[in-house]
């Protein structure tokens, strides 16, 4: 069925199969991995010809109607060679952000998954054969940017933004100034924590969009007694296929093996990540403490919110208490912390 069978650095065996297209009267070749799934087909040929998924008709490739974006391409079996026709209208030939290629599902999404309740499934994800493939890709595209230097012995904290420290929807509409928007003790939270922890920004936004929104909430250039040592937007983001409910849905997702790839004192033992999505913990659930989504920051239960006074209480007893992370289950997080000595009266 294959190909040819591509063995990585670390011995991994990957079978690729190459196909032939044509599109516009033009021939074009493509390898694909037999553990990529059709939504990854589409994607190359996105990336190929500009013409998004949504507009793709794609003719002899299978019998029939083509599969599902969650299944496997070894499932299709398809023979070496395989010839097939691409029809579809291309975008325009404007500039295009290089995580479009993967048509990331927007920020703002109220389906998600618990990993934490299903361990066999979080390990099937950690381990499956295409997610590890997509670690390494986006390892290797990452460009770092090491905003701050980062300090010797301190545990590393992954912040989410959107709806984690922010109210994005008020902000984007221009409803509110952005100071209104964030939640609650926002920067005593980052400065409780700093002391133990380096930070890093990740969210599922355009860097331009991301830099801008840092820069007015203060985080980067602000006059606070902390530092944010590097910031991590959507381009080092891919996505992968989750179940719930019984039916599988995509969604991007935060591998922090990135992060540690290319910072060898992170890992497991010291990373957290704070996130009010869940899925984003889909190859790290261990790692994930996952907050309450802030919203509607205008109105009095949002200014009466402590969430952060909390988070940074749980995060500190962990640093003080804990010399290895991988032992700890964030899922209880609040329960421990309702047991902690309180440390001030916002709390």
């Amino acid at each position: 069925m294959c190909d040819q069978v591509v063995t990585a650095k670390d011995g991994t065996e990957e079978q690729y199969t190459r196909l032939v297209f044509t599109w516009s009267a033009k021939s074009y070749e493509l390898d694909i991995a037999g553990s990529d799934r059709v939504f990854d087909l589409k994607s190359a040929l996105y990336s190929l010809t500009d013409v998004p998924p949504e507009r793709q008709k794609i003719l002899g490739l299978v019998k029939g109607k083509l599969p599902s974006d969650e299944v496997a391409i070894a499932d299709l079996k398809l023979v070496p060679g395989k010839k097939f026709s691409l029809i579809g209208t291309p975008q325009g030939n404007e500039i295009k952000d290089p995580s479009q290629i993967e048509y990331l599902p927007d920020v703002v999404n109220d389906l998600d998954v618990d990993f934490s309740a299903d361990p066999k499934a979080a390990a099937a994800y950690a381990n499956d054969q295409r997610n590890l493939r997509k670690i390494k890709e986006h390892t290797a595209k990452l460009k770092v940017d090491v905003i701050y230097p980062l300090r010797e012995g301190k545990r590393l904290l992954v912040l989410d933004i959107d709806y984690t420290i922010l109210d994005t929807k008020p902000l984007t509409s221009g409803a509110l100034p952005p100071h209104e928007c964030a939640r609650p003790r926002l920067h005593e939270f980052l400065e409780a924590v700093y002391p133990y922890y380096d930070i890093c920004i990740w969210s599922q936004t355009s860097w331009v969009w991301l830099e801008t929104k840092l820069v007015e909430l203060g985080m980067l250039g602000g006059p606070h007694n902390y530092q944010v040592c590097q910031v991590l937007d959507k381009t080092c983001m891919f996505t992968v296929f989750s179940t719930r409910e019984g039916k599988q849905y995509k969604h991007s997702v935060k591998a922090l093996q990135i992060i540690w790839n290319h910072f060898g004192q992170f890992g497991p033992h010291n990373t957290i990540h704070v996130d009010d999505l869940g899925r984003n913990f889909a190859l790290n659930h261990n790692q994930g403490l996952k907050i309450s989504a802030f919203k509607d920051c205008h109105t009095v239960v949002a200014h009466a919110d402590r969430e952060l006074d909390k988070v940074a209480r749980y995060m500190i007893h962990i640093a003080e208490s804990h010399e290895d992370f991988t032992s700890l289950n964030h899922k209880d997080w609040k329960n421990i912390t309702r047991l902690l000595p309180r440390r001030g009266a916002n709390e």
